[in-house]
């Protein structure tokens, strides 16, 4: 059953820039249904409300595209070149996910998976579909599937050859191609994903609740964040990638070969008291073709507020003051917590000592 071709596509994959690649049925992930209607009725999909609605498409890829025969999934690494756990000690600067450094990845990858899907088509004929984080696709269980890795007790996708700094795409084939042979679970007895997570946003192993992590909470969630959380969100104000950065797997991360995936020039920790002083204009300027554009000034100065803060850096309390009455009420909000937050630090109080002291 077209094994000579899937030789060539798990090549051709790898000569477009592809990391790994992997086939399985539309069928595949009969429990994903059950799982996914479980976390949506405890209500640990926070305010992700597609997820809810789009629950019968999301949980049954072969209702996606019911002619779909195969799926193939690929991964592309994007593996910093900096440890992103040492950033969390620069509390005057702010901390962005690995991910979202460079080029918005929904277009690099979505790009390639075209270039293999059109190489596919004039190779065999059939139709195809790509889909890259912006459809209801469960990419991680299918990856697993197809033999790309596993779901880690983070539940994000770990592979023995690329740790877990990798993004995921889907081609959608009428195709039928042979099947890869599923993942096995290599977590064993680790928890170091579990215990360093600071919101305590995994409720148990292979468990998460949406609600209480840092990367929904600074990209997804709308509004005020729940005041027992803001501290602990330190100086993450896109993402956080703690859970990633500490599991071991890692000691197998291939270096990104995508030079679009490089941190843009200011990207790695920059100031937060620059951060705090865009306006529209200026934020949507400075992260043109980055992912962070896409929730917007109000959105993202509210986490940077919330990052000055925790920060007890006298210097930015200017920065947070200039904002308390800002016409986005959540950012007005959260600039009065920040003052608040840094007006209760000695080292930030107007008028204190902050020299260092031998």
């Amino acid at each position: 059953m077209n094994t000579a071709l899937k030789s060539a596509l798990m090549a051709e994959a790898r000569r477009l820039g592809f990391d790994a690649c992997g086939v399985t049925r539309p069928d595949a992930i009969p429990d994903a249904p059950a799982r996914l209607a479980q976390f949506v009725a405890e209500g640990r999909h926070g305010q992700m409300g597609w997820m809810a609605e789009r629950m019968a498409w999301r949980g049954n890829p072969a209702a996606l595209w019911r002619e779909a025969r195969s799926i193939i999934l690929l991964a592309e690494s994007y593996t910093p070149e900096h440890d992103p756990l040492d950033l969390l000690k620069l509390r005057d600067k702010g901390v962005i996910s690995a991910y979202a450094l460079g080029r918005d990845y929904h277009d690099v990858v979505k790009k390639r998976l075209k270039h293999l899907g059109r190489w596919l088509i004039a190779q065999a004929g059939g139709e195809i579909k790509v889909f890259v984080d912006t459809a209801p696709v469960m990419e991680k269980p299918l990856a697993a599937r197809a033999g790309l890795g596993w779901q880690g007790k983070h539940t994000n996708l770990l592979s023995r050859d690329l740790g877990n700094w990798f993004f995921l795409g889907a081609i959608f084939t009428t195709l039928e191609l042979p099947d890869d042979a599923p993942a096995r679970e290599n977590c064993g007895s680790c928890r170091a994903c579990l215990d360093i997570c600071p919101t305590d946003a995994f409720p148990a192993p292979f468990q998460l609740d949406a609600r209480r992590c840092i990367s929904y909470l600074t990209i997804e969630h709308d509004g005020p964040v729940p005041l027992e959380l803001r501290a602990k969100m330190g100086n993450r104000i896109y993402g956080c990638d703690d859970c990633l950065a500490v599991c071991p797997w890692n000691k197998f991360a291939q270096t990104a070969s995508e030079a679009k995936y490089a941190a843009r020039d200011g990207m790695v920790a920059p100031d937060l008291g620059d951060l705090a002083a865009l306006d529209d204009a200026g934020f949507r300027a400075r992260f043109s073709g980055a992912p962070i554009k896409r929730i917007g000034r109000g959105r993202f100065v509210r986490n940077v507020l919330y990052a000055i803060g925790n920060s007890g850096s006298a210097r930015l309390m200017t920065a947070a003051q200039a904002l308390c009455n800002d016409p986005d009420a959540t950012v007005a909000d959260a600039a009065r917590w920040a003052v608040t937050r840094l007006s209760a630090t000695p080292a930030a109080a107007p008028g204190a000592d902050t020299r260092p002291r031998s």
